[in-house]
């Protein structure tokens, strides 16, 4: 069985193709946190991508943005290619098949025509203000961390 089942933010903003008869593909990095400490004492998160396909994929690049917490449920894939050097690389990610939004935030791309409207219901709302104190881990993932939920 290959069956993953995922939580965690959005680290940039989802990227979009499209590809084929007008079918969108969207790819991000979900940062999900471990559910140990290190030897620091810390929680690390690790960088995991994604790929979804089709109406998943529209929804999630109209609602969600860097930042959102979400659940995927998907498939572990792996593929390899031959790099210009002429060695063999190897990509492992997750063919994500079904997305659940559990805190939202507004993709920050202008450019984006399906970006989410400002209205907000009582519960986005919410939900918004529980992860006011959210950030990233920079490039050097020293002490930051994401927060556990």
């Amino acid at each position: 069985m290959n069956h993953v089942a995922l939580v965690g933010r959005i680290t940039k903003d989802p990227d979009v193709r499209m590809i084929g008869e007008g079918r969108m593909q969207a790819s991000f990095t979900l940062a999900v946190n471990r559910s140990f400490k290190n030897h620091q004492g810390d929680i690390d998160a690790d960088f995991i991508f994604i790929t979804i396909w089709g109406r998943t994929a529209e929804n999630t690049v109209k609602h969600c943005g860097k930042g959102s917490l979400i659940g995927v449920t998907g498939r572990i894939q792996t593929r390899s290619y031959e790099r210009e050097d002429r060695t063999r690389a190897f990509v492992t990610q997750v063919a994500g098949e079904d997305v659940r939004f559990l805190i939202t935030k507004k993709p920050s791309s202008a450019g984006h025509s399906t970006a989410r409207t400002e209205e907000a219901s009582s519960a986005d709302v919410h939900s918004h203000s529980a992860a006011d104190h959210f950030e990233l881990p920079s490039q050097n993932h020293e002490k930051e961390t994401l927060p556990i939920f």
